[in-house]
């Protein structure tokens, strides 16, 4: 399935035209309008993004019985 993401504002006519869409024509397609709530824009939509991040004993082996009873240490990491 191929899909193609345009994000526009409605205009005081209400009518949106959809220009030069990379589908044959005659193709079958859908439209799905949804609208955009003001939280949905983020301006940091990834605050973690390029952050340095330390993983301790990653690779460390774990007893079963330690794991089923919850003695699992969380894994401590460092954002710098």
């Amino acid at each position: 399935m191929q899909a193609l993401r345009v994000e526009t504002a409605l205009p005081p006519n209400g009518v949106i035209t959809l220009q030069r869409l990379p589908f044959q024509p005659g193709a079958r397609i859908e439209i799905i309008v949804l609208a955009r709530s003001a939280e949905a824009k983020s301006e940091n939509a990834y605050p973690l993004r390029g952050t340095h991040i330390q993983y301790v004993d990653l690779t460390k082996s774990v007893a079963q019985q330690d794991w089923a009873a919850g003695l699992i240490p969380h894994r401590r990491f460092s954002v710098k």
